[in-house]
Protein backbone atom coordinates (compact mmCIF):
# COMPACT_ATOMS: atom_id res chain seq x y z
CA UNK A 1 0.00 0.00 0.00
CA UNK A 2 1.19 3.49 -0.82
CA UNK A 3 0.76 6.36 1.65
CA UNK A 4 0.68 10.11 1.28
CA UNK A 5 0.20 13.20 3.42
CA UNK A 6 -3.39 14.33 3.83
CA UNK A 7 -3.26 17.75 2.23
CA UNK A 8 -0.99 20.13 4.10
CA UNK A 9 -1.11 18.09 7.33
CA UNK A 10 1.51 15.75 8.72
CA UNK A 11 -1.02 12.92 8.77
CA UNK A 12 -0.09 9.92 6.59
CA UNK A 13 -2.99 8.10 4.97
CA UNK A 14 -3.38 5.24 2.50
CA UNK A 15 -4.05 6.04 -1.14
CA UNK A 16 -7.23 4.01 -0.93
CA UNK A 17 -9.99 5.03 1.47
CA UNK A 18 -12.36 2.42 2.87
CA UNK A 19 -15.92 3.72 2.63
CA UNK A 20 -18.35 2.10 5.05
CA UNK A 21 -21.75 3.30 3.79
CA UNK A 22 -22.83 -0.27 2.99
CA UNK A 23 -22.01 -1.59 6.47
CA UNK A 24 -25.39 -2.24 8.04
CA UNK A 25 -27.78 -1.59 5.16
CA UNK A 26 -26.22 -4.13 2.76
CA UNK A 27 -23.41 -5.88 4.63
CA UNK A 28 -24.03 -7.44 8.04
CA UNK A 29 -21.82 -6.81 11.06
CA UNK A 30 -19.79 -10.02 10.75
CA UNK A 31 -18.94 -9.47 7.09
CA UNK A 32 -18.29 -5.77 7.72
CA UNK A 33 -15.74 -6.69 10.39
CA UNK A 34 -14.09 -9.13 7.99
CA UNK A 35 -13.81 -6.46 5.30
CA UNK A 36 -12.30 -3.98 7.75
CA UNK A 37 -9.82 -6.59 8.97
CA UNK A 38 -8.81 -7.37 5.38
CA UNK A 39 -8.45 -3.68 4.52
CA UNK A 40 -6.25 -3.02 7.54
CA UNK A 41 -4.16 -6.11 6.79
CA UNK A 42 -3.63 -4.76 3.26
CA UNK A 43 -2.41 -1.45 4.66
CA UNK A 44 -5.57 0.62 4.21
CA UNK A 45 -5.55 2.88 7.26
CA UNK A 46 -8.08 5.57 6.21
CA UNK A 47 -11.70 4.63 7.05
CA UNK A 48 -14.58 6.95 6.17
CA UNK A 49 -18.10 6.96 7.57
CA UNK A 50 -20.91 9.38 8.55
CA UNK A 51 -23.32 9.71 11.44
CA UNK A 52 -26.34 9.20 9.15
CA UNK A 53 -25.08 5.95 7.60
CA UNK A 54 -27.44 3.11 8.33
CA UNK A 55 -30.24 5.36 7.06
CA UNK A 56 -33.90 5.55 8.03
CA UNK A 57 -34.63 4.20 11.48
CA UNK A 58 -31.10 2.78 11.61
CA UNK A 59 -29.18 6.05 11.41
CA UNK A 60 -25.90 5.61 13.23
CA UNK A 61 -25.81 1.84 12.74
CA UNK A 62 -22.68 2.01 10.56
CA UNK A 63 -20.78 3.91 13.26
CA UNK A 64 -21.89 1.28 15.76
CA UNK A 65 -20.50 -1.50 13.57
CA UNK A 66 -17.16 0.30 13.36
CA UNK A 67 -17.26 0.79 17.12
CA UNK A 68 -17.80 -2.92 17.77
CA UNK A 69 -14.87 -3.64 15.43
CA UNK A 70 -12.64 -1.27 17.40
CA UNK A 71 -13.76 -3.01 20.60
CA UNK A 72 -12.10 -6.24 19.41
CA UNK A 73 -8.76 -4.63 20.19
CA UNK A 74 -5.58 -5.61 18.40
CA UNK A 75 -4.60 -1.95 17.94
CA UNK A 76 -7.45 -1.54 15.45
CA UNK A 77 -8.23 1.98 16.60
CA UNK A 78 -4.61 3.09 16.85
CA UNK A 79 -3.89 1.90 13.30
CA UNK A 80 -6.97 3.56 11.81
CA UNK A 81 -7.34 7.13 10.60
CA UNK A 82 -11.04 7.60 11.32
CA UNK A 83 -13.18 10.11 9.44
CA UNK A 84 -16.87 10.68 10.07
CA UNK A 85 -19.34 13.39 9.11
CA UNK A 86 -21.88 15.76 10.60
CA UNK A 87 -24.84 17.58 9.00
CA UNK A 88 -27.72 15.17 8.41
CA UNK A 89 -30.82 15.08 10.59
CA UNK A 90 -30.29 12.44 13.28
CA UNK A 91 -33.77 12.69 14.74
CA UNK A 92 -36.04 9.67 14.15
CA UNK A 93 -37.77 9.77 10.78
CA UNK A 94 -40.79 12.04 10.87
CA UNK A 95 -39.42 14.02 13.83
CA UNK A 96 -38.43 17.48 12.63
CA UNK A 97 -37.43 18.83 16.06
CA UNK A 98 -35.02 21.79 15.67
CA UNK A 99 -31.26 21.50 16.12
CA UNK A 100 -30.95 17.85 15.17
CA UNK A 101 -29.11 18.69 11.96
CA UNK A 102 -26.71 20.98 10.11
CA UNK A 103 -23.80 22.90 11.60
CA UNK A 104 -24.91 25.15 14.42
CA UNK A 105 -22.65 24.99 17.47
CA UNK A 106 -25.30 23.08 19.42
CA UNK A 107 -25.81 20.59 16.59
CA UNK A 108 -22.06 19.99 16.19
CA UNK A 109 -21.63 19.48 19.93
CA UNK A 110 -24.56 17.06 20.13
CA UNK A 111 -23.50 15.17 16.99
CA UNK A 112 -19.86 14.66 17.93
CA UNK A 113 -20.74 13.28 21.36
CA UNK A 114 -23.21 10.84 19.80
CA UNK A 115 -20.69 9.73 17.16
CA UNK A 116 -18.01 9.16 19.80
CA UNK A 117 -20.40 6.94 21.76
CA UNK A 118 -21.37 4.90 18.72
CA UNK A 119 -17.79 4.57 17.53
CA UNK A 120 -16.53 3.57 20.95
CA UNK A 121 -13.61 5.97 20.79
CA UNK A 122 -12.57 9.16 22.53
CA UNK A 123 -11.47 11.03 19.42
CA UNK A 124 -12.17 11.39 15.69
CA UNK A 125 -9.24 12.04 13.39
CA UNK A 126 -11.11 13.96 10.69
CA UNK A 127 -14.51 15.47 11.44
CA UNK A 128 -16.16 16.38 8.15
CA UNK A 129 -19.01 18.72 7.26
CA UNK A 130 -21.22 16.54 5.06
CA UNK A 131 -22.70 19.53 3.25
CA UNK A 132 -22.72 23.33 3.30
CA UNK A 133 -24.88 24.96 5.98
CA UNK A 134 -25.96 28.24 4.44
CA UNK A 135 -27.66 29.44 7.62
CA UNK A 136 -24.73 29.17 10.06
CA UNK A 137 -21.82 31.65 9.93
CA UNK A 138 -18.34 30.21 9.67
CA UNK A 139 -17.26 32.08 12.78
CA UNK A 140 -19.72 29.95 14.78
CA UNK A 141 -18.68 26.72 13.07
CA UNK A 142 -14.97 27.31 13.70
CA UNK A 143 -15.58 28.32 17.30
CA UNK A 144 -17.30 24.97 17.88
CA UNK A 145 -14.54 23.09 16.06
CA UNK A 146 -11.78 24.87 17.97
CA UNK A 147 -13.35 23.83 21.27
CA UNK A 148 -13.52 20.19 20.13
CA UNK A 149 -9.88 20.30 19.04
CA UNK A 150 -8.86 21.77 22.39
CA UNK A 151 -10.82 19.03 24.15
CA UNK A 152 -9.05 16.38 22.07
CA UNK A 153 -12.32 15.06 20.64
CA UNK A 154 -11.36 15.79 17.03
CA UNK A 155 -7.98 16.40 15.39
CA UNK A 156 -8.85 17.90 11.99
CA UNK A 157 -11.86 19.27 10.13
CA UNK A 158 -12.81 18.42 6.56
CA UNK A 159 -15.57 19.17 4.09
CA UNK A 160 -17.72 17.25 1.65
CA UNK A 161 -19.71 18.47 -1.35
CA UNK A 162 -18.36 22.03 -1.08
CA UNK A 163 -18.00 24.42 -4.00
CA UNK A 164 -14.63 26.03 -4.55
CA UNK A 165 -15.76 29.33 -3.07
CA UNK A 166 -17.10 27.55 0.01
CA UNK A 167 -13.63 26.11 0.59
CA UNK A 168 -12.13 29.59 0.19
CA UNK A 169 -14.65 31.22 2.55
CA UNK A 170 -14.22 28.52 5.18
CA UNK A 171 -10.43 28.66 5.19
CA UNK A 172 -10.15 32.44 4.99
CA UNK A 173 -12.43 32.68 8.03
CA UNK A 174 -10.36 30.06 9.85
CA UNK A 175 -7.14 31.92 9.04
CA UNK A 176 -8.50 35.13 10.58
CA UNK A 177 -9.16 33.16 13.77
CA UNK A 178 -5.75 31.51 13.75
CA UNK A 179 -7.40 28.12 13.18
CA UNK A 180 -6.10 25.36 10.91
CA UNK A 181 -9.24 25.26 8.77
CA UNK A 182 -10.30 22.51 6.39
CA UNK A 183 -7.71 19.85 5.55
CA UNK A 184 -9.73 17.67 3.16
CA UNK A 185 -12.60 17.81 0.69
CA UNK A 186 -14.73 14.87 -0.40
CA UNK A 187 -16.24 15.52 -3.81
CA UNK A 188 -17.94 13.66 -6.62
CA UNK A 189 -15.10 13.04 -9.05
CA UNK A 190 -14.40 10.35 -11.60
CA UNK A 191 -13.67 9.88 -15.30
CA UNK A 192 -17.30 10.47 -16.25
CA UNK A 193 -17.86 13.38 -13.84
CA UNK A 194 -15.00 15.87 -13.97
CA UNK A 195 -16.67 19.18 -13.11
CA UNK A 196 -14.71 19.28 -9.85
CA UNK A 197 -11.62 20.09 -11.93
CA UNK A 198 -13.00 23.53 -12.73
CA UNK A 199 -12.95 25.07 -9.26
CA UNK A 200 -13.23 22.57 -6.40
CA UNK A 201 -9.91 20.82 -6.94
CA UNK A 202 -7.97 24.03 -7.70
CA UNK A 203 -9.36 25.57 -4.50
CA UNK A 204 -8.44 22.46 -2.53
CA UNK A 205 -4.90 22.52 -3.93
CA UNK A 206 -4.52 26.24 -3.21
CA UNK A 207 -5.59 25.88 0.42
CA UNK A 208 -3.78 22.60 1.00
CA UNK A 209 -6.75 20.24 1.23
CA UNK A 210 -6.46 16.59 0.33
CA UNK A 211 -9.08 15.59 -2.27
CA UNK A 212 -11.05 12.43 -1.49
CA UNK A 213 -13.25 11.48 -4.49
CA UNK A 214 -16.48 9.67 -3.73
CA UNK A 215 -18.33 7.49 -6.25
CA UNK A 216 -15.05 6.86 -8.14
CA UNK A 217 -16.83 4.52 -10.56
CA UNK A 218 -19.90 6.77 -11.02
CA UNK A 219 -22.29 4.39 -9.32
CA UNK A 220 -20.91 1.35 -11.18
CA UNK A 221 -20.99 3.00 -14.62
CA UNK A 222 -17.20 2.75 -14.95
CA UNK A 223 -17.02 -0.77 -13.56
CA UNK A 224 -17.87 -2.61 -16.76
CA UNK A 225 -21.59 -1.77 -16.71
CA UNK A 226 -22.30 -2.69 -20.34
CA UNK A 227 -20.43 -5.97 -20.12
CA UNK A 228 -22.32 -6.85 -16.96
CA UNK A 229 -25.61 -6.02 -18.68
CA UNK A 230 -24.77 -8.39 -21.52
CA UNK A 231 -23.76 -11.12 -19.08
CA UNK A 232 -26.89 -10.66 -16.98
CA UNK A 233 -25.06 -9.39 -13.89
CA UNK A 234 -24.42 -6.09 -12.22
CA UNK A 235 -27.59 -5.06 -10.44
CA UNK A 236 -26.24 -1.52 -10.07
CA UNK A 237 -26.49 -1.00 -13.83
CA UNK A 238 -30.29 -1.14 -13.59
CA UNK A 239 -30.77 1.61 -11.00
CA UNK A 240 -29.34 4.95 -9.94
CA UNK A 241 -26.65 7.02 -11.63
CA UNK A 242 -25.43 4.17 -13.81
CA UNK A 243 -28.88 3.37 -15.21
CA UNK A 244 -29.63 7.03 -15.90
CA UNK A 245 -26.45 7.34 -17.95
CA UNK A 246 -27.00 4.13 -19.91
CA UNK A 247 -30.40 5.34 -21.12
CA UNK A 248 -28.56 7.86 -23.28
CA UNK A 249 -27.27 6.47 -26.56
CA UNK A 250 -24.45 9.02 -26.53
CA UNK A 251 -23.31 7.95 -23.08
CA UNK A 252 -23.72 4.26 -23.90
CA UNK A 253 -21.38 4.80 -26.84
CA UNK A 254 -18.93 6.60 -24.56
CA UNK A 255 -18.96 3.78 -22.02
CA UNK A 256 -18.62 1.20 -24.81
CA UNK A 257 -15.55 3.04 -26.09
CA UNK A 258 -14.17 3.02 -22.55
CA UNK A 259 -14.71 -0.71 -22.09
CA UNK A 260 -13.22 -1.39 -25.54
CA UNK A 261 -10.13 0.66 -24.61
CA UNK A 262 -9.73 -1.30 -21.37
CA UNK A 263 -10.07 -4.59 -23.27
CA UNK A 264 -7.43 -3.45 -25.74
CA UNK A 265 -4.98 -2.90 -22.89
CA UNK A 266 -5.98 -6.05 -21.01
CA UNK A 267 -7.22 -4.28 -17.89
CA UNK A 268 -10.50 -4.22 -15.99
CA UNK A 269 -12.65 -1.05 -16.31
CA UNK A 270 -13.17 -0.74 -12.56
CA UNK A 271 -9.43 -0.99 -11.92
CA UNK A 272 -8.75 1.68 -14.53
CA UNK A 273 -11.32 4.07 -13.06
CA UNK A 274 -9.67 3.91 -9.64
CA UNK A 275 -6.11 3.95 -10.95
CA UNK A 276 -6.87 7.03 -13.10
CA UNK A 277 -7.92 8.99 -10.02
CA UNK A 278 -4.59 8.17 -8.39
CA UNK A 279 -2.85 9.97 -11.27
CA UNK A 280 -4.83 13.18 -10.80
CA UNK A 281 -3.29 16.28 -9.20
CA UNK A 282 -4.47 16.93 -5.66
CA UNK A 283 -6.12 13.53 -5.15
CA UNK A 284 -5.21 11.83 -1.89
CA UNK A 285 -7.19 8.67 -2.58
CA UNK A 286 -10.63 7.59 -3.77
CA UNK A 287 -13.27 6.18 -1.44
CA UNK A 288 -14.30 2.62 -2.24
CA UNK A 289 -17.40 1.21 -0.57
CA UNK A 290 -17.21 -2.58 -0.87
CA UNK A 291 -20.22 -4.69 -0.05
CA UNK A 292 -18.17 -7.90 -0.26
CA UNK A 293 -14.62 -9.10 0.21
CA UNK A 294 -14.27 -9.62 -3.56
CA UNK A 295 -15.05 -5.97 -4.20
CA UNK A 296 -12.38 -4.92 -1.71
CA UNK A 297 -9.84 -7.24 -3.37
CA UNK A 298 -10.61 -5.67 -6.75
CA UNK A 299 -10.08 -2.16 -5.37
CA UNK A 300 -6.76 -3.18 -3.81
CA UNK A 301 -5.54 -4.44 -7.20
CA UNK A 302 -6.26 -1.05 -8.71
CA UNK A 303 -3.76 0.63 -6.38
CA UNK A 304 -0.99 -1.45 -7.95
CA UNK A 305 -2.07 -0.71 -11.52
CA UNK A 306 0.15 1.67 -13.49
CA UNK A 307 -1.54 3.22 -16.51
CA UNK A 308 0.50 3.65 -19.66
CA UNK A 309 0.78 6.99 -21.44
CA UNK A 310 -1.14 5.51 -24.37
CA UNK A 311 -4.00 4.42 -22.13
CA UNK A 312 -4.12 7.78 -20.36
CA UNK A 313 -4.29 9.55 -23.71
CA UNK A 314 -7.14 7.28 -24.79
CA UNK A 315 -9.05 7.99 -21.58
CA UNK A 316 -8.65 11.73 -22.12
CA UNK A 317 -10.08 11.40 -25.61
CA UNK A 318 -13.13 9.50 -24.38
CA UNK A 319 -13.71 11.57 -21.23
CA UNK A 320 -12.34 15.08 -21.89
CA UNK A 321 -12.27 17.28 -18.83
CA UNK A 322 -13.97 20.68 -18.69
CA UNK A 323 -10.71 22.57 -18.55
CA UNK A 324 -9.63 25.09 -15.91
CA UNK A 325 -11.76 27.94 -14.64
CA UNK A 326 -12.50 30.54 -15.94
CA UNK A 327 -11.39 29.37 -19.40
CA UNK A 328 -13.92 26.52 -19.24
CA UNK A 329 -16.78 29.00 -19.47
CA UNK A 330 -15.13 32.21 -20.74
CA UNK A 331 -12.66 33.35 -23.39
Amino acid sequence: MEYTQLGRTGLKVSRLVLGTMNFGPQTDETDSHSIMDAALAAGVNYFDTANVYGWGENKGRTEEIIGSWFAKGGDRRDKTVLATKVYGNMAPDGDSWPNHEKLSAVSIRRAVEASLRRLGTDYIDIYQFHHVDRATPWEEIWQAVDVLVQQGKILYAGSSNFAGWHIALANETAARRGSLGLVSEQCLYNLAERRAEMEVIPAAEHYGLGVIPWSPLQGGLLGGALRKQREGGGARSTTGRSADSLRSEEQRAQIQAYEDLCDKHGVQPGDVGLAWLLTRPGVTGPIVGPRTQDQLDSALRAVELKLSAELLTGLEEIFPGPGPSPEAFAW
